[in-house]
């Protein structure tokens, strides 16, 4: 497996790096690197792909993805894994077990949280329910509204996580479903603003949660020639947002995207390809004491 690493400094008051920790005469002990590795689009591809896709042949899949999740993780405890969606559909797996069977594998793999895409409703919102036992982890959405479904509950709209006294806010944006789902199969699912739901939630996990760290799983899509909502949109309107984990669209990013959100701070934006064929990697340093974000680092691991 070739590591192509991609560094970008988005830090305050840190000039320089050196294995990863900001060079300001302090030793490594001062600070935490929070890593948060990500995956968009799996559509089932739990083994690689076969010699029938000469592009893909013998690369991607869930099986060779936890490999690497287990490395770093061993490396470095204060790692989450994190999914941006569609997780559903795309092999026979999905078609012989539907969702159930890709949600163990998640699970089984270390996965901390995932979002819904829109293939998840393929199968329905009985399909979904029925998948969800087998997720041990929480498939965040914070802006579909199932209250007349029988989903009503099932999804947190957000959740927190703590690494080494760094608490991690996450929340979901799923695209809107109308035009893209059959109605029959999201029933009476009501899509929230992504935009006005965004801002809700980053104030909420950034204020009265006091995160360290604000993570969004989007399923909007990275951009569009046209006006919808997409990340890079999403992200020059949030203002606690550091990280919009995107999937949706499919795309490989040479480096991740640095857009200014409107108070004129960063917000790192990044998608790792499909089918397990990318593992994203943002290496977050806080100071220890103070928990100041002090750099990021970010890295793709790209399976051969």
């Amino acid at each position: 497996m070739n590591r192509r690493k991609f560094i970008r400094n988005i830090g305050i008051g840190t000039t320089g790096i050196a294995m990863g920790i900001p060079s300001m005469g302090l030793a490594a002990d001062d600070f935490v690197i929070v890593s948060i590795l990500h995956t968009n689009d799996l559509h089932s591809h739990v083994e690689p792909f076969s010699d029938t896709n000469a592009r893909y042949d013998g690369k991607g899949g869930l099986a060779r993805i936890s490999g690497i999740i287990k490395n770093i993780r061993d490396k470095n405890p204060n790692t989450l894994v994190l999914d941006a969606g569609d997780t559903f559909q795309g092999t026979p797996y999905f078609n012989y077990f539907g969702g159930e069977f890709i949600y163990k594998l998640m699970s089984a793999a270390g996965y901390d949280a995932t979002t819904i895409g829109n293939h998840e409703f393929d199968n329905g919102l009985e399909g979904l329910q029925n998948a969800l036992p087998a997720a041990k982890f929480p498939v965040i959405n914070s802006n579909y509204d199932f209250s007349d479904t029988i989903l009503a509950g099932k999804f947190p709209r957000w959740k927190t996580f703590r690494k080494s006294g760094i608490k991690i806010g996450v929340y979901g944006i799923g695209i809107e479903l109308a035009g893209l789902v059959s109605p029959l199969q999201f029933g009476n699912t009501v899509y929230l603003d992504s935009v006005k739901t965004a801002l809700e939630m980053e104030s909420f996990l950034k204020n009265e949660k006091e995160c360290n760290l604000v993570v969004c799983l989007s399923h909007l899509g990275l951009r569009y020639r046209d006006s919808q909502v997409s990340d890079v949109i999403l992200a020059a309107e949030t203002q606690h947002t550091d990280l919009i984990v995107g999937g949706h669209t499919h795309t490989f990013l040479e480096e991740p995207l640095t857009i200014k959100n409107k108070s004129g701070n960063p917000v790192l934006v990044n998608q790792a390809w499909w089918g397990g064929l990318v593992l994203g990697q943002i290496d977050f340093v806080f100071e220890r004491m103070s928990k100041k974000r002090e750099t990021a680092l970010a890295s793709n691991f790209i399976q051969s």
